[in-house]
């Protein structure tokens, strides 16, 4: 007895191994069952996506398609973000040195808000779907729908739509920056460029691009000469006349008084990276890529796009030496900028030849407006106006001119018929644009928020709005 008392210790250490040993094992039998049943499950799910699509030749070229096209416009939405540091550079070389940092944080601001307002309704106000009042408005939705799963219906993601026309809108908000630069107050450029983001330029892109009552009417505009360029190019103009000229610009005789950029390098810099971006912007909206039919399509849209901004920019040299007397660089770089203005209507439409007419008129046209607008004292210090309103006006006449008529969708429209639809529908455009922008910039002027204080002018904007200077002094 007394042996097995002194065995019980170790009776009862091995009963309790015999008994933890199955119970381990289990526990490893259990994991190793629930990570195969995990998948298991998840097979489960990849081979039932795959009966969505059945990997048939026609769903392999769906899926293929798809994906180029989503990839490729992923792309292009870079190049025309992009362009917010070419406005940036053209902008900053064109004005004082001493509004450096406020004209950089403008255009950061502008494509931050931007961002934000057209994810939260403006993407879906401009793109209603069948939700309208009247073909005018959409209706306000909150955020953006994206697909869980792609519809190779659509032929690409929509977060990728979403990204490319979230530039464009971007794009119309940074024109008018710098029709106003060197005298608007900070807090006053971030209403104007929520207003505009969010509602004034959704709208106005519905009636076109979101099958509102313009694209109705058979209006053209290819990749945004009048929805995006006028748009900002009139706002600017509303936006420049509301504030007034810089202190100095014009004598007091009413003579002009030019105040001359601190850095032409800059500019030049940012009217390359503009052409560049420009790339994005006219053949990335052909918006399908994949295949040799839109293959071609794309690349022919960037010839003329090329074309049309070397004509503009030869032209505008020729002109302003006849009429100045000396070739001028600044002339030359808004030369290029107004044939790439002019041809983004109707890059798609028009011969090579046509495109060059094209280019080389807006590049007349921009040294003509900018004249004009010093006879009527508007102080626009980078031409945002002449190059952006009145060179995306004439793109938006130039596709009722040139190119071909829209005759799939209007079978009985005449050439006269188109160019007065282009006519009417551009107009329509550039005083909604111009007139509600102008509310907001005189609203702001009648409560005192819209410029700033002499002495806070004549010291610059950033020191006075940022307490900091863009280059260091020793």
């Amino acid at each position: 007895m007394k042996r097995w008392i002194a065995l019980s210790p170790l009776l009862l250490l091995l009963a309790m191994f015999v008994v933890s040993v199955p119970s381990t094992s289990w526990a490893q039998d259990s994991e190793e069952e629930t990570v195969t049943a995990e998948v298991e499950v998840e097979e489960a799910e990849v081979e039932e996506a795959e009966e969505e699509v059945p990997m048939t030749v026609d769903g392999l070229k769906a899926d293929l398609d798809f994906t180029i096209n989503t990839l490729i416009m992923m792309l292009c939405a870079v190049l025309v973000l992009f362009m917010q540091a070419g406005f940036a550079m053209v902008e900053v070389g064109l004005n004082s040195q001493k509004n450096t940092v406020n004209i950089l944080f403008k255009n950061l601001m502008d494509l931050c808000i931007g961002v934000m307002l057209f994810w939260l309704f403006g993407f879906n106000l401009m793109y209603p779907g069948d939700d309208y009042a009247g073909k005018w408005f959409g209706t306000f939705t909150p955020f953006v729908a994206l697909q869980e799963t792609p519809d190779y219906d659509y032929g690409f993601s929509a977060s990728a739509d979403f990204l490319f026309q979230v530039a464009f809108a971007a794009t119309a908000a940074t024109i008018v920056s710098g029709a106003v630069a060197g005298r608007m107050k900070f807090t006053a450029y971030l209403v104007y460029s929520a207003i505009l983001t969010g509602l004034i330029y959704p709208i106005s892109g519905m009636w076109k691009w979101g099958g509102g009552a313009l694209a109705e009417m058979g209006f053209q505009d290819f990749a945004g000469s009048v929805v995006v360029h006028a748009v900002g190019g009139f706002a600017g103009l509303a936006g420049a006349m509301a504030l007034g000229p810089r202190l100095g610009r014009f004598a007091s005789d009413g003579s002009s008084k030019p105040i001359p950029g601190h850095n032409l390098a800059f500019a030049a810099l940012g009217v390359f990276i503009l052409w560049v971006g420009w790339y994005g912007f006219n053949p990335g909206s052909q918006l399908t890529y994949s295949g040799a039919v839109n293959a071609q399509a794309t690349t022919y849209i960037a010839l003329t796009t090329t074309l049309a901004a070397a004509a503009g920019s030869l032209t505008s040299m020729i002109i302003a030496w006849a009429m100045f007397g000396k070739p001028d660089l600044t002339m030359a770089l808004n030369g290029a900028l107004a044939g790439l203005v002019g041809i983004t209507a109707n890059c798609d439409r028009v011969s090579q030849i046509e495109s060059v007419i094209i280019g080389a008129v807006a590049g007349l046209l921009v040294v003509l407006a900018i004249v004009a607008l010093e006879k009527f004292k508007i102080d626009d210090p980078v031409g945002a106006f002449p190059v952006h309103g009145v060179c995306g006006v004439w793109g938006g006449l130039a596709t009722g001119i040139f190119g071909d008529i829209p005759s799939d969708d209007y079978p009985d429209m005449t050439q006269v018929g188109f160019f007065i639809v282009q006519l009417k529908s551009t107009a329509i455009i550039c005083v909604w644009a111009f007139v509600t922008m102008a509310i907001v910039f005189y609203a702001l002027k009648a409560t005192g928020n819209l410029r700033v204080t002499e002495e806070e002018e004549v010291q610059g904007l950033d020191i006075n709005e940022h307490g900091m200077h863009a280059y260091t002094t020793t």
